[in-house]
Order: C-alpha cells, then structure tokens, then sequence
C-alpha cells in the first residue's frame, strides 16, 4: 500500500457514502491513469432497478465513455469493496492493469475470498490484484450502514390494530431504506404505524414536505426527494396512512382529509419544522393541501411525476382490501391543478432523473429568491 493508493481509495470512499446518501449499500470506484482521476460509480441497482449496477461497472461505464474506448489499458481501479464475480468479469474485459479493493467480501468477493478470478492462468489478459487498502475504514462505512438498517428494522416493530392491514414484507422488499422512518405515537394515528423517509441534513436548510397523489406513494419522490437533499434541504416524503409502507386500515370511512391533514401537522412538530415547502405530486389535493397544513405550509411546489411502473405502484396493495386509502383520497384529492392562494408557488415536470435534478436547482433557486413566505410574493416564479 502506498500513499497514491489511500488517496484514491479516499476518493472511493466519498462516493461511497454517497451512495449510502441515496439509500443503497456504500461501495464507491475511482478509474485513475497516469496519476489523473478519469471516473466514478456507486451503488445504485435499487435506485435504477438494475443488478448490474454496482459501483465498479458504473465506473468502468463511465471511464470508458471518458476515453472513447471500452478498453481501459494503463488505468487502476479502486473499489471500497472486493469485487464480485460480474464485476470481476468487467474487469478483465477493460484489461485493467490493476484492481485495488478495500475491505474483503466473504459472501461474493471474487478476488480471493470466495473465489479469484483474476488468479486464472488461462485468460488472456491478467490484472494485477491488492486488497486491504484503507480496509477498516471501508469496513466501517458497511457496518454503519447494516447498523442503520438494522436499527430500521427493529424500530418498525409495532402491533397491528385489528381494524387495519400491513403490507407483507415480502411485497415491499425491493424498495426497503435505510432513510425509513417509522412513528406510531402521534396522538391523531391512534395506534397506526406511519412511514416516511428523511433525508439530508438534520438541521439548517429549507424543508420540505413531499407529498403522493391518491395512484403514488413516496417512491415516486425518490428522484426528486434525492436531488433536494443533495443541494442541503431537509426533505421529509411521507407514506400517508393507507400507502406505501404505512399501515392500512381497512373503513374508507377514516379517509378524511381534515384527519390526513391533523397526522401530517403532528409529525411537522415532532420534526420541529414550523415552515416547510410543499410538494405535491401532479398537483393533487393542491387546492385543500395547503389550507389545512397552516401555519406550516409556506410555499407550494405543484410538480407532475413519470407514473410509477405498474409493479411499483401495485407493491403495497395485495388486494382490494388494502386499497381502501387510495379509494378515498382520490374522491377528495382528484381535480384540476390549480395554483394555492396567496403563497408563492413553483410548477414543473420531471420526466427522468436529469430533470429531476434540474428542477430541484430551479426550485430551490426560486424559494431562495422569495425574501418572505406572507403572500406579499409573485404567484409564479419568473
């Protein structure tokens, strides 16, 4: 190990906890040549649906794209993690001079804890192999990470009432977070469990408030949710009650918007935000939301989101008896879009992960401009 190792492992790691940023299991790669960074890759088959999407495949991609050749002769690889088999194959594909992994796998790594295939005298292109670069401090990043989730785990533990469903596990495993948070003690809940997901910094910042239409749940917001926290806001996207990961109850009856909109107001509280953007998904409820989240409520973002695959938006309803929220809250919540009274307000589509990003900086930019939140505003942004 030299210092030129550990200062692009270093470069691996931030990408790492990037990823760990977005919810997936930490693994950062850096592509280096001659001393010059060319790529980076993180984690991210969940955020894309894609199991050939680990870090070093998407850094192997990127390099690539960079050098105008799919062959990355001279270059080193850095990944904060032994290498699997699928990604060990890439590898040697690149020709790659050199592979050099932090913390070893012992469940998958392909670069001799489980097997090596970079050991194998017949092919024909050999990559030079060292692990344990910086290893406890890959190993840490894991474990934290596994911790977080864990401690997830533990803490969503709560009895069911008995006039309310839960999404089996099963059906909901794909989409499971470190960045989930589960509260049951509100007092308007009554006993039901609601999710919600939370994301950058604890404190400072301007918050938001992500919410679903009566089709969506809070996976919808994923890309956005991302972005926002990204650019240092606070970003709260709850599964209202009868969505997502949240407890169901099974009477249409409890649909009430006044009710929703009491559970919404007592978590804003418990999080200690008194003001917060609005983001509601394909301007749903946008003219009801607004009024019963006073005094909370300072500026409303009405976005239109791509429509969840069906598979994604159908995980959390394994039947019609699960379905009795989205029954209700689309009698209240359907509508015209329409711009809220005296609050400013920002309107935009996102149609993919770029202009996910794009909107976030414009709408961030804009709130940012607006000197106060009482209505002496522009209706629109310029």
């Amino acid at each position: 190990m030299n210092s030129e190792d550990e200062r692009w492992m270093r470069v691996a790691l931030d990408v790492a906890r990037e990823a760990q940023g977005a919810g997936e299991v930490p693994v950062g790669a850096a592509v280096v040549r001659d001393g010059v960074l060319i790529a980076t890759g993180r984690n991210a088959p969940r955020q894309l649906h894609d199991p050939t999407a680990h870090a070093e495949i998407s850094a192997l991609r990127a390099a690539a794209q960079q050098l105008g050749n799919y062959r990355l002769d001279g270059c080193t690889l850095y990944v904060t993690l032994e290498p699997c088999l699928m990604c060990a194959g890439a590898m040697l594909h690149a020709r790659l001079a050199r592979v050099v992994f932090g913390a070893p796998d012992p469940k998958t790594g392909a670069a001799g804890s489980v097997a090596n295939a970079f050991a194998e005298p017949r092919l024909n292109h050999q990559t030079a192999v060292e692990g344990g670069v910086l290893a406890g401090e890959c190993a840490a990043v894991l474990q934290d990470f596994f911790g977080q989730r864990r401690l997830v785990q533990r803490s969503s533990a709560q009895p069911l009432r008995d006039d309310a469903l839960r999404t089996p596990e099963a059906r909901m495993a794909a989409f499971a977070s470190p960045l989930s948070h589960w509260v049951g003690d509100l007092p308007a809940l009554q006993g039901l469990r609601l999710h919600y997901l939370e994301m950058g910094p604890s404190t400072g910042g301007r918050a938001w408030l992500l919410l679903h239409g009566f089709e969506g749940w809070s996976w919808q917001w994923q890309g956005f949710a991302q972005a926002l926290a990204a650019l240092g806001q606070r970003v709260i996207v709850p599964d209202l009650i009868g969505f997502g990961f949240s407890d169901k109850p099974k009477r249409e009856a409890l649909h009430s918007a006044d009710w929703h909109a009491r559970v919404l107001r007592e978590l804003l509280v418990r999080k200690g935000l008194d003001t917060i953007v609005l983001a509601l998904a394909d301007g749903a409820g946008a003219g009801e939301w607004p009024q019963r989240l006073t005094p909370h409520c300072a500026g409303v973002a009405l976005l239109q989101l791509p429509a969840l695959p069906a598979d994604v938006a159908s995980a959390p309803y394994p039947d019609e008896g699960h379905r009795a929220g989205p029954r209700a809250l689309g009698r209240w919540s359907r509508g015209a879009r329409q711009a809220p009274d005296g609050l400013p307000w920002f309107d935009a589509a996102i149609v993919d992960a770029a202009s996910a990003e794009n909107v976030a900086r414009c709408a961030v930019e804009y709130f940012a401009s607006v000197p106060h939140f009482d209505g002496a505003v522009p209706r629109s942004p310029a």
